[in-house]
């Protein structure tokens, strides 16, 4: 995101109105991006779960989900580095997808933004992956997308605050020790998913 906003033209930058409208277009892009990814994940959901006992399947799905959500606390805490490499996953297509954007640069007009946030969302992120196995076991192309639209709204105010602080918040966000209390928050979520019942986590199946 301050890649991005650093590669705006003085004249974007130089008005907050037309700055923040291109920063959100970068990331509707993104979140566009993300939301197909979704459904996808949910028509591969309902492949592996066909002819699978749907109590089984849901009970799978739930220890799946809570054990996520116990992957990306430690994701974000830096305690098993093995785990960054979950980043490097879609590092092909991304190298396929990347010069696409790197024309557009530097992004001068609004649809230069929006398509500029669409090559951003296939940038390899370990965190994304996280939310697609998430929204893989919800088993249904319409609800995996909307659980990937809300993951993407949920990192919507971050991003743009990314943008219009870039500098700053980048600093914020290498805090070590920050980073780790926050994952720390994030692995008990996921250690009382399972010890609770991790359908806490998942959007109802049967409506």
């Amino acid at each position: 995101m301050g890649a991005l906003t650093l590669s705006l033209p003085s004249e974007v930058r130089g008005g907050m109105g037309r700055f923040l409208l291109f920063v959100v277009l970068y990331n509707l892009g993104r979140i566009s991006i993300y939301v197909l990814l979704g459904v996808a994940a949910g028509f591969t959901g309902q492949l592996l779960g066909d002819g699978i006992d749907g109590a089984v399947w849901r009970q799978v799905a739930s220890i799946v989900a809570a054990i996520t959500i116990i992957l990306i606390g430690l994701y974000l805490t830096g305690w098993l580095p093995w785990l960054r490499n979950m980043d490097r996953l879609g590092g092909g297509l991304w190298r396929l997808v990347e010069p696409f954007g790197r024309r557009l640069l530097p992004v001068s007009t609004p649809m230069a933004a929006l398509l500029a946030g669409l090559v951003w969302g296939w940038l390899p992120c370990g965190l994304v992956y996280y939310a697609l196995i998430l929204a893989l076991p919800l088993s249904d192309p319409m609800m995996s997308g909307l659980f990937m639209l809300v993951f993407g709204l949920g990192t919507l105010p971050v991003m743009v605050a990314t943008g219009v602080f870039a500098g700053w918040l980048a600093r914020l966000g290498r805090n070590v020790r920050l980073r780790q209390v926050a994952g720390v928050i994030v692995i008990l979520v996921g250690v009382a998913g399972l010890i609770f019942g991790a359908d806490i986590f998942l959007v109802p199946l049967d409506g």
